[in-house]
């Protein structure tokens, strides 16, 4: 087939040709942006799943729809490398400069950037250097003491104020939420907290790890009542066909049956994979129909490919003692293990490999589906762990 004209696309975030078998978590978000535009409460959302399911193509398809709404948003994406304030400041300052140009804006918009320079001011002492060019007087004493769950909810507070007094409607995206520090979440719950007490039109819409329903909870007890945790899992049978056939047939191609059998059987329905098979299914086949043997032909590419770059990202970020506890973990098999079984399995007690599991729960490399088991959070890592370590480690006796 010819290259150039293959609809699908496989990267990091990068919109597939069909974005099917997520109509209930789009329409949960609409129901938002829409309830909130009208001045009623609604929980934020915030969507868990793992590596691969789509939720950064979804966060950006929820921006597009927050814009159809007429919301201002601004997107970060969390990592170790910053703090929460500092990624947030920038996107702020372009927000209430937007507001600010509006048609009869109010003192509220200039207020908001005074109390912002106050708040940056605080996190330079801690952060470092970071500039926003505000030639404003900062407010003394408002969101500029330095403690970042005194400092957030008030900064979210005037900004929201400062919307509401020009009829505008806010939304802030975060991806890989997860790697917000403890006290950056907390911080981020009690600022959202505080929003909904005061029927303030900011909304917040995020994704993440599994493990983010957990981080959540402990951070503050009432977030299950401010925040709704979508799961985004692997599609059905019915749409992953449907996310393969409806591009290919828009070229004049189509699938057969058991070629599509065989791609949901190697990917197990995760968007990310269906768009790998796709992509190189289409670069294989000569015509239509796509047949089982191209599957077949393609398959060790994929996986090579798969191998030399979405998993080998993070194998490489493994220490020797993380990868042989992922290797026990995948000769157990598929899906949850049990601490005690992985345990056994090392030859050790089970209190010693806690500091090995935060580990790898923090690198976002594992998460606990349910008290004392482990999961994977990339989808498929169990099969390449034992290929890239065939030998398994033997425990000595």
């Amino acid at each position: 087939m010819n290259p150039i004209a293959n609809p699908f696309s496989p990267g990091a975030g990068a919109p597939p040709p069909e974005l099917v078998g997520r109509d209930s978590v789009l329409e949960q978000v609409k129901v938002l942006f829409g309830r909130v535009q009208k001045h009623r409460p609604e929980k934020s959302i915030i969507m868990t799943g793992l590596r691969g399911v789509g939720k950064t193509v979804l966060l950006n398809e929820m921006e597009r729809i927050a814009d159809s709404y007429s919301f201002k948003s601004l997107h970060i994406e969390a990592h170790g490398g910053k703090p929460l304030g500092v990624l947030l400041a920038p996107h702020l300052r372009t927000l209430l400069f937007e507001i600010n140009r509006l048609a009869d804006a109010g003192d509220k918009a200039r207020r908001g950037l005074a109390v912002l320079k106050g708040f940056v001011g605080a996190i330079r002492l801690k952060a470092g250097d970071i500039e926003l060019g505000l030639d404003i007087d900062s407010e003394i004493g408002t969101a500029d003491s330095g403690d970042l769950e005194v400092d957030l909810p008030s900064l979210f507070v005037v900004v929201a104020e400062a919307a509401k007094e020009r009829n505008v409607c806010l939304s802030i995206f975060i991806d890989e939420i997860q790697y917000l520090k403890h006290d950056e979440l907390s911080a981020l719950v009690m600022a959202m907290h505080k929003i909904q007490q005061r029927g303030l039109p900011l909304v917040l819409v995020a994704g993440g790890l599994p493990i983010l329903t957990g981080l959540i909870g402990e951070s503050k007890s009432y977030a299950e009542r401010l925040f709704s945790f979508p799961d985004i899992g692997a599609l059905s049978e019915s749409d992953a066909n449907k996310a393969l056939q409806d591009p290919v047939q828009e070229e004049g191609v189509r699938f057969d049956k058991a070629a599509l059998k065989e791609i949901f059987r190697l990917t197990q329905g995760y968007p990310y994979f269906l768009q790998e098979w796709g992509y190189q299914a289409w670069n294989r086949a000569e015509s239509s129909p796509i047949e089982l043997s191209v599957i077949q032909d393609a398959s060790k590419l994929v996986l090579q490919r798969l191998d030399e770059n979405f998993f080998r990202v993070r194998f490489d970020r493994l220490t020797p003692t993380e990868k042989k506890f992922l290797r026990t973990m995948a000769e157990l098999g598929s899906g949850s293990q049990r601490t005690s079984r992985i345990a056994d399995s090392l030859g050790v007690e089970i209190g010693s490999i806690g500091p090995v599991r935060a580990k790898l729960i923090h690198k976002g490399m594992v998460f606990s589906p349910s008290f004392g088991e482990l999961a994977f959070t990339v989808p498929l890592f169990d099969e390449y762990m034992k290929r890239i370590m065939p030998e398994f480690p033997v425990v000595e006796e």
